[in-house]
């Protein structure tokens, strides 16, 4: 009778109070709200002071909850009750298109004010040239070694990236220098809407099973492109940006929408969804310019994401900062993703079990919980001091944050192959495969997602860190886009700093300060949202 009220005794791990366990697993409970909660009220006291919801004229307000909120309510609730899995999948794409106009944003700065969408177009040529070399060698991998194949796949990517100075031009100088060039507009469409449109055309010929329909789809997709491109200036808008937008937002959120109404036809009513949210979203907008309601009095607004810095709260901005995030972020991946992963699948899948290895092991787990400014330190003394680099620019900014997140890159990519079962391997072995065939193509594809989710979660962290940018001399304010790797960068973290420090001020903490943070703190979110969707995805999928 005692095992059914109080405790039991269990072999080898003593006595167990069920007791103790019901206060433990409340008192756990107790602590995560408190940190769940303390943290929410941060968040709302700081969105309040940057958004300021509560300036907005009640008839905004009225006019939202009628057209958007009360919709919104009834047709969640309706589909909560009757399919949830429909209810998901109207939230995933509400969520697809909020987070991809998010990014399409960052798409915009990078392809029309950072690198000019003629230097874009070179690059990508020079690039299609050897790639598609390296497909029509990978195809004759039986009748051509190795290493000749390595070598000669390296040699087009030099040669047509780089050329040889005083003899042979690169492909993108060849490009620059033609006397007839396309209109910017045209190339985004040419460049960003055709890998779209394959993505799409391969996509919809997967789905349909129908090489035709999926070639006509990827058509579709870049006449849409096009389209948005002639439509913009008549609505305003940048014929540039506006192709931006349509091919990192649009055109990927329609397709998946489509994607689903074909396939998944218990689930399809969820569309419902989320045209009740874009549809009420745009009635609204629509209905309070008409009727002439103003709306919050925001920090957030266009003036803020598009201006730099200045000595006044309201006129100070964040597109340098933003666009510093950008760059170094994309050298951070570019260092921190082939050396983590390469060191991983080293680790798990060639290096010995012996004592050098297992040091190895310890240190790449104590250098992940090392304070980021250590990180800082390093790389000024190995970057600046050491190899006599320029302080503050893209370059060493990038690499020091990947030396910051690469012990966790590692990790994270060392137990997603860890996790591929070892059935899989030694069926590859069984068929003949040698080891390095059955890493390429069995053990990485089946640990990809964990791995790229991994990526994304410690890029995440790297672009919400301050110390190591400090230490190595990144200044604090910029006026100007960087666009090249030597050229001096701040970052979103770096200038909401310098708000709080430099330009200590009232209007700075209760204007600059709190909108930068909630700017910040999306880009995160967003961030980790596409890690977590990845991730459960490729869960449902294995």
């Amino acid at each position: 009778m005692a095992t059914d009220t109080e405790s039991s005794y269990a072999g080898g791990f003593g006595q167990v109070s069920r007791t103790a366990g019901t206060i433990f697993r409340y008192l756990l409970l107790a602590a995560t709200m408190f940190g769940i909660v303390t943290l929410a009220v941060l968040l709302v006291y700081v969105a309040n002071d940057a958004i300021r919801p509560l300036t907005a004229d009640l008839g905004w307000h009225l006019t939202f909850f009628v057209t958007l909120v009360l919709p919104t309510i009834l047709v969640g609730g309706y589909l909560y009750r009757r399919n949830t899995a429909a209810l998901k999948l109207g939230g995933l794409i509400v969520g697809m298109l909020a987070v991809s106009l998010l990014f399409s944003g960052g798409m915009a700065i990078t392809f029309i004010d950072i690198i000019p969408p003629l230097t874009g177009l070179s690059y990508a040529i020079g690039l299609a040239i050897p790639a598609a070399l390296t497909v029509v060698l990978t195809k004759y991998e039986n009748k051509i070694s190795f290493t000749p194949r390595v070598a000669v796949t390296g040699a087009a990517f030099f040669l047509s990236l780089f050329g040889v100075p005083g003899y042979l031009h690169s492909v993108p100088e060849l490009v620059q220098k033609a006397p007839v060039v396309p209109t910017e507009w045209v190339i985004l469409t040419l460049v960003l809407g055709g890998v779209v449109a394959l993505a799409v055309s391969r996509y919809v010929a997967r789905i349909r099973e129908d090489t035709t329909a999926g070639l006509l789809a990827g058509v579709a997709a870049l006449g849409l492109t096009g389209l948005a491109a002639l439509v913009g200036p008549f609505l305003g808008i940048d014929a540039n940006a506006l192709v931006v937008v349509t091919t990192v937002a649009f055109v990927p959120t329609a397709t998946y929408a489509g994607g689903a109404a074909l396939t998944r036809e218990q689930e399809r009513i969820g569309l419902l969804f989320a045209a009740t949210v874009i549809v009420g979203s745009l009635v609204g907008a629509a209905a309070v310019d008409i009727l002439g309601f103003a709306g919050p009095q925001s920090w957030v607004n266009w003036h803020f994401l598009t201006s730099p810095h200045s000595g006044s709260a309201e006129n100070a901005g964040l597109y340098p900062a933003i666009g510093g995030s950008i760059l170094l972020m994309a050298t951070v991946a570019a260092l921190s993703f082939p050396i983590g992963v390469g060191a991983a699948v080293y680790l798990e899948e060639y290096a010995p079990d012996n004592t050098f290895t297992r040091f190895i092991d310890v240190n790449i787990s104590n250098l992940a919980g090392v304070p980021s400014v250590v990180y800082g330190l390093l790389g000024l003394g190995v970057f600046v001091t050491y190899l006599g680099q320029s302080t503050g620019t893209v370059l060493i900014g990038g690499a020091t944050l990947a030396l910051l997140i690469l012990p966790i890159v590692i990790i994270s990519s060392r137990e997603a192959i860890r996790a591929v079962p070892g059935d899989l391997r030694q069926a590859s072995y069984g068929m003949g495969a040698t080891r390095w065939q059955t890493v390429k193509n069995v053990v990485i594809p089946e640990a990809f997602p964990g791995i790229l989710t991994g990526t994304i979660l410690a890029l995440g962290r790297a672009i919400g860190e301050t110390a190591p940018l400090i230490m190595i001399g990144a200044p604090s304010v910029v006026f100007s886009l960087p666009t090249e790797l030597s050229s001096k960068v701040s970052a979103m973290p770096l200038q909401v700093y310098a708000w709080s420090s430099l330009f200590a001020s009232e209007d700075f903490y209760t204007k600059a300060v709190p909108a930068g943070v909630v700017v910040l703190l999306v880009v995160l979110l967003a961030m980790n949202s596409i890690a977590i969707v990845l991730r459960n995805k490729f869960e449902s999928e294995s």
